[in-house]
């Protein structure tokens, strides 16, 4: 089992930025990639980026050259830098880790652009 806390969501203006973080327990060892979802009312959950564990990351058309996506193995950690809010980047996002036979989801934590 691994358990996901996500942190670092909140209420920003357009052009803001903010950095979520997830932190990971349990069987960490099983984790392979890891990643950040958002799901926007009336929306489906759609991937943000995905960073496998040694590094590589992937990141979505709609954020790329705004978001940035790290990974701290020692840590257990997967962090999501977010610079250039748009209103429509307004979402729960998720925390997501996969292991050989399962996805895990955090909480989600709610990040609001508004001005």
């Amino acid at each position: 089992q691994v358990q996901l806390v996500e942190s670092g969501g909140g209420l920003v203006q357009p052009g803001g930025s903010l950095r979520l973080s997830c932190a990971a327990s349990g069987s960490i060892f099983s984790i392979y990639n890891m990643a950040w979802y958002r799901q926007a009312p009336g929306k489906q959950r759609e991937l943000v980026a995905s960073i496998t564990r040694g590094g590589t990351s992937n990141i979505a058309e709609s954020v790329k050259g705004r978001f940035t996506i790290s990974r701290d193995n020692a840590k257990n950690t997967v962090d999501l830098q977010m610079s250039g809010l748009q209103v429509e980047d307004t979402a729960l996002y998720y925390c997501n880790a996969q292991t050989a036979f399962q996805n895990y989801w955090g909480q989600g934590t709610q990040v609001t652009v508004s001005s």
